[in-house]
């Protein structure tokens, strides 16, 4: 499994703990490619640098098997191995969010999906967002896309999409589900004692004789 991240440098911790999310809830390994456009073979921009990056994932995947883009705004609560089963089209979207949401999440059938090159990207005279380079868009169940502040509330959402601001913003720090994105920040972040980590290493004791000069 292969998932992109729209990454905007502005603020790397979004792309972190979603990045970690993903990682702590998948029941299988998973490939995490965080799109940072000067990496990319691409240069054209929109409001933000994944713009239009996002759809190189079928590209950056060889055009082979499932891969997955995520806005960075995102925490995933559900193995994100279940979102391979949805992917019956060549692009499968939550079509129970408003059409201008769609691109925020998308499950890709690489091989079907061999429209999108990097010159195919780069041409503005593709708008890319009015999915005319697939006869066909499937779609993901709603769990797969709470929009907060948006969407009626849930808990049960396996993926949760702050769209007006990550709960890291004190404008946004008491937004619905800020709690479930802080914890895992915090688990993120976290670490046990230094005692109970390298207590019983061979370094220990290099490290407690520079701490009892």
């Amino acid at each position: 499994m292969r998932v992109f991240i729209g990454v905007d440098p502005r603020q790397p911790v979004a792309a972190a703990v979603l990045n970690y999310s993903i990682q702590r809830n998948a029941s299988k390994p998973v490939a995490v490619t965080n799109l940072h456009l000067p990496q990319l073979p691409i240069t054209r921009r929109g409001l933000t640098e994944f713009t239009y990056s996002r759809f190189l994932a079928p590209y950056l995947s060889n055009y082979e098997g499932v891969s997955v883009f995520m806005d960075a705004d995102m925490l995933v609560e559900g193995d994100v191995w279940e979102l391979e089963q949805y992917a019956k089209a060549p692009v499968n979207v939550a079509k129970h969010a408003e059409r201008f949401e769609w691109p925020a999440i998308m499950v890709f059938r690489n091989d079907e999906c061999k429209t999108l090159t990097p010159e195919y990207i780069e041409n503005e005279e593709n708008k890319l967002f009015d999915f005319a380079w697939t006869a066909d868009i499937g779609s993901l169940p709603d769990k797969w896309h709470y929009v907060v502040g948006y969407d009626a509330p849930r808990h049960d959402a396996e993926l949760w999409h702050f769209t007006k601001g990550i709960p890291e913003h004190p404008e946004c720090r008491n937004c619905h589900g800020a709690e479930v994105w802080k914890a895992y920040k915090e688990e993120m972040l976290g670490t046990v004692s230094w005692l109970e980590l390298l207590g019983r290493s061979v370094h220990a004791n290099s490290v407690l004789e520079e701490l009892m000069k």
